[in-house]
């Protein structure tokens, strides 16, 4: 196909529906991030319309709460609670013990510690509490007893502890490559202090990047902190429980994609991180640590079970917000990432997922371009509204079932951007062409009329149609003696013609005329287009009424003005020629410059039947087709059989004396009357009868027609001398336009 055809194929709208689809795709590609915002809003939403189900799963807290701070006072406690906290976690046969708390700094409740820092100790005092042994000594006795994980916090700098030495790592089996580049990176890492380091069975780290937004949605499991690969708390405290001496990286070039620990491959994003599939906040999840340490728990409660150590309490400020709820504390959140990993319930958002949505855009919107303009915009937005439906519907079935991240609303939003784009643009361009129909009619028609075509553009053919028309034209007789009048004063005559006109104009397209043309002192005009006019005639004949009444008004106040100036008066007499017929109406010229414009026969007529109005002395005159159709609704003469320069069929002319109320008054009938009988006598050659009825026609010379009488009069004196061979049709050739 050429370009020039698949360019008008396209169209305007078409060209830029596809311009807003080629942005809106290079800004998902180049800038995700803008658009992050909906999309993570629309996954939040899935979660909140289906979120994981509650299992019995074996994960616990046990929560630092308020009811604990206040049976064991504020926090920190001393390090020895804690061991018996820890003591008896293993006691009520916990699987293993993870902490969400960091105990960096060595215990300043220690007796050793307290003596040195109390003042006004007896020297015996102070040397008893130097014996007995440290808090973080007894607490890390009670660590080697038991499988625990100590929780760790990377820092967004480095922490140089001088003397101390590499803490214990956690071993790491990278497969597919160096995953490191494509890890969570901490510059530095916030460690428990030594002694309770190398006496826990595993750490982690629990620190959790909110997305921009302030939510938790996504955590690593594993990430990268003081330039070595750190497994995240939930995972450590999973290889602890399974005992497994390891955990595996998958990657590939494209980033991390799974993390493998206890024999369970866990699928992630390319940052090792997972999405958690949160469950309803549940308060049997939780256990107060007050009731551990008193013994107080049901029997069998713990046994078995994941226990993260953690804090509820408002006042230690490790509160979070995530898609389920405003405020989580970040301990549940560790456990709902848990449950996810034993339940394999976590959510993917595939490395397909980008190219899908594109995809998914790209046909919707090609859908929006291609069929728009054919169906029309309110048809294409109800088919739109039903693949928007499938869409939003395939969105639900693969996140319910197959519990997939894949937006909706990005297609949707570019399809119905593209559908705006392309809506506006049609409107823009339906207002161009009310604007530009407006301006092309505006010299011709009334401004309602050129409203009525501006709003139904399609009632127009304006390449060129064949319709029937009624035509007028006007034209000033006797204006070469005006305008030597105005010899001295060009620009008073201009003045006249625009006052002469106006008049003229306004009385033809207030009565639904389109104004053709203006050739100096004449004017041209039709009905019957563009709109259409039932009634074009009847309207003809009423604005050929209206201007000869205006005229009349127009002379009136010039003969008062000139009276006033001195001046010789001059009135202005106009004739009206009106023709009905077909002819061809529509934008005509060149492709320069055109106009709206008819041609045809019948306007020729209706231009020759002007120039006859001189002949026979009256304003109006008009063609058999015209008085036809206005024949009942205004007072007509027929004046007689006419052949007009340039025709060889005859045809009859009317006079049109005025309206309705005129052709009701009886001395109109005496002198329709009268020209009959003298039309009849003369088409009879009863030449001496003619003569005799022109001298009688009082009633026609009363209505301004004994012009008409005049005629015949001359005409039966010629032929008597000199009369028409005998195959005389009885028409009047026309000698002069």
């Amino acid at each position: 196909m050429h370009w020039g055809a698949i360019g008008r194929w396209l169209g305007v709208a078409r060209l830029v529906g596809v311009s807003v689809l080629i942005a809106a795709l290079t800004f998902k590609v180049l800038e995700p991030g803008a658009l992050e915002t909906f999309q993570l809003r629309t996954f939040d939403l899935l979660q909140r319309l289906k979120p994981r189900d509650r299992q019995p799963l074996p994960v616990t807290i046990v929560d630092i709460d308020e009811k604990s701070l206040a049976a064991r006072g504020q926090w920190p406690w001393p390090r020895t609670l804690v061991a018996d906290l820890v003591t008896q976690l293993m006691t009520e046969g916990a699987a293993a013990v993870a902490f969400d708390i960091v105990f960096a700094e060595a215990d300043r409740m220690s007796p050793a510690r307290f003596a040195n820092s109390t003042r006004d100790l007896s020297t015996a005092a102070r040397d008893e509490l130097k014996s007995k042994p440290d808090n973080d000594e007894v607490m890390a006795a009670a660590l080697k007893r038991a499988r625990v994980v100590l929780g760790q916090s990377g820092t967004p700098a480095a922490i140089e502890i001088a003397g101390r030495p590499p803490g214990p790592q956690t071993p790491v089996a990278t497969i597919g490559g160096e995953p490191t580049r494509f890890l969570v990176t901490y510059p530095g890492l916030l460690r428990n202090n030594e002694t309770l380091d190398r006496a826990a069975s595993g750490r982690g780290i629990f620190s959790m990047r909110n997305e921009f937004d302030g939510i938790v949605r996504r955590v690593p499991l594993i990430s990268v902190a003081a330039g070595q690969i750190q497994p995240g708390l939930a995972v450590e405290l999973l290889r602890v429980a399974t005992g497994s001496n390891a955990i595996a990286i998958k990657s590939n070039a494209a980033g991390i994609a799974s993390v493998v620990v206890g024999g369970v491959e866990v699928p992630t994003d390319r940052n090792g991180r997972i999405w958690i599939n949160y469950a309803p906040r549940d308060p049997s999840r939780f256990v107060s640590a007050a009731d551990v340490i008193a013994g107080t728990l049901p029997k069998a409660r713990l046994a078995g079970q994941l226990v993260l150590v953690g804090t509820s309490a408002v006042g230690l400020g490790d509160i979070r917000a995530t898609p389920l709820a405003a405020a989580m504390p970040g301990v549940e959140i560790h456990a709902q990432l848990l449950e996810t990993i034993l339940s394999k319930s976590w959510l993917e958002r595939p490395h397909y997922a980008l190219g899908a949505e594109i995809v998914a855009a790209i046909v919707l919107s090609l859908f929006v371009i291609g069929l728009m303009p054919v169906l029309g915009a309110v048809r294409a937005l109800l088919l739109g509204g039903v693949l928007a439906a499938f869409v939003l519907g395939a969105g639900w079935f693969l996140f319910s079932r197959h519990r997939m991240l894949l937006d909706p609303l990005f297609p949707l939003a570019t399809s119905f951007v593209v559908f705006a784009a392309m809506s506006f643009m049609n409107y823009w361009q339906e207002e161009r062409r009310r604007q530009a129909i407006r301006n092309a009619f505006a010299r011709y028609l009334d401004p309602a009329m050129v409203e009525q075509v501006a709003l139904h553009p399609e009632r127009l053919s304006l390449g060129g149609e064949t319709r029937e028309l009624t035509i007028l034209f006007s034209d000033v007789r006797g204006f070469t003696a005006i305008s030597e009048s105005y010899r001295e004063d060009p620009q008073g005559l201009t003045r006249l013609m625009n006052r002469l006109l106006s008049p003229l104009s306004r009385a033809i397209t207030e009565n639904r005329g389109t104004i053709d043309k203006y050739m100096g002192d004449a004017v041209m005009a039709f009905w019957n287009a563009p709109l259409d006019d039932p009634d074009h005639a009847n309207n003809a004949c009423a604005a050929a009424l209206e201007m000869v009444r205006r005229l009349d008004e127009l002379n009136a106040e010039r003969a008062t003005e000139d009276a006033v100036a001195g001046r010789h008066h001059i009135p202005i007499v106009i004739g009206i020629g009106i023709n009905t017929g077909r002819c061809v109406v529509g934008n005509m010229g060149s492709d320069v410059r055109f106009d709206y414009s008819a041609i045809g026969d019948s306007v020729n007529i209706a231009s020759r039947l002007e120039g006859q109005t001189r002949e026979y002395g009256v304003s109006i005159l008009m063609g058999e087709e015209t008085a036809a159709k206005a024949v009942g609704q205004f007072a007509l003469v027929e004046v007689d059989l006419i052949r007009v320069k340039g025709k060889s069929q005859p045809a009859r002319a009317f006079a049109l004396v005025g309206a309705t109320d005129l052709r009701a008054d009886p001395v109109f009938a005496q002198a329709q009357g009268q020209i009959c009988e003298i039309i009849e006598a003369y088409r009879a050659r009863q030449w001496a009868n003619v003569r005799e009825l022109c001298a009688n026609a009082n009633a026609a010379r009363n209505l301004a027609l004994g012009a008409i009488a005049l005629v015949y009069e001359e005409r039966a004196v010629e032929y008597e001398v000199d009369p028409p061979p005998l195959d005389w049709d009885c028409v009047f050739v026309a000698r002069s336009k």
